[in-house]
């Protein structure tokens, strides 16, 4: 387990579209921080395979997700619609909407990762999205540590967990 704590995210909701948040404080420098969110070989060690990826400002992103049993479910495309390195990444994808990481210096060696994701969906959608994106960081801050995702043992225990403290 990683010394990084995540706290609960927050959720905001108007109409059909909801607004997920979390704030990271990484004990980590930006540069392996922005290594992680935005770059095809930091990616599969928390979040997903980046099958697709053209690191720049309407660049085309497909991400596979490496915890779901049918690989066709899996895959999720979209385009790059923030971009300014070591700053911001953000991902419009289908089914998990607008994902925007936004890094910021914290003390001598550290990061605060700001994380927004906008998406339409109904309640129970919002709630499986705030414990999966949950799981995820704690994925992160492992991956951040030197220790990252190894798919083979993911099971759906911490999510259920999550989402039970989501709900």
């Amino acid at each position: 387990m990683s010394e990084t704590t995540v706290e609960q995210g927050t959720s905001r909701t108007e109409g059909d579209t909801h607004t997920l948040h979390w704030v990271l404080r990484l004990p980590h420098p930006v540069a392996e921080v922005w290594r992680a969110v935005a770059t095809p070989e930091g990616l599969p060690g928390w979040l997903a395979a980046a099958e697709v990826f053209e690191p720049r400002l309407g660049g085309a992103v497909s991400l596979r997700w490496l915890n779901d049993e049918i690989p066709a479910a899996a895959v999720h495309s979209g385009h790059i619609t923030a971009w300014d390195p070591d700053v911001v990444a953000e991902y419009t994808i289908d089914l998990h909407g607008r994902c925007r990481f936004h890094l910021e210096p914290a003390g001598d060696a550290g990061t605060t990762l700001r994380f927004t994701n906008e998406f339409t969906g109904d309640d129970a959608f919002r709630l499986d999205c705030l414990a999966g994106w949950h799981d995820h960081f704690e994925f992160l801050a492992d991956a951040l540590d030197g220790r990252p995702k190894d798919w083979s043992t993911w099971n759906l225990d911490r999510w259920r967990e999550l989402r039970e403290t989501y709900a």
